[in-house]
C-alpha cells in the first residue's frame, strides 16, 4: 500500500476510533445514572461489555500506529 492510501486510511480509523471512544463513554454515564436508580445488575453487564470495546480501542489504536508513514 502506497504512503498515501496508508495515511488516509489512518485518518479514516482514527476517525472511527474517536467516535467508538465518544459513544464508549455516553453508554458508561447512562449505565451509572441507571446504577444510581438501583439497576446495578445492568450497570454491571454495561461495564463488561465496555471492557471488550476497550480492549478492542487498544488493537485499533496500534494497527493505526503502523499504517502511519
Amino acid at each position: 500500500m502506497d504512503d498515501d492510501k496508508a495515511a488516509v486510511l489512518a485518518d479514516t480509523l482514527e476517525l472511527l476510533h474517536l467516535n467508538q471512544i465518544a459513544l464508549r463513554a455516553s453508554v458508561e454515564e447512562v449505565s451509572a445514572w441507571i446504577r444510581k436508580r438501583g439497576s446495578l445488575n445492568v450497570h454491571h453487564n454495561v461495564m463488561a461489555i465496555l471492557e471488550a470495546l476497550d480492549t478492542n480501542s487498544e488493537a485499533i489504536a496500534s494497527a493505526i500506529e503502523r499504517l502511519r508513514p
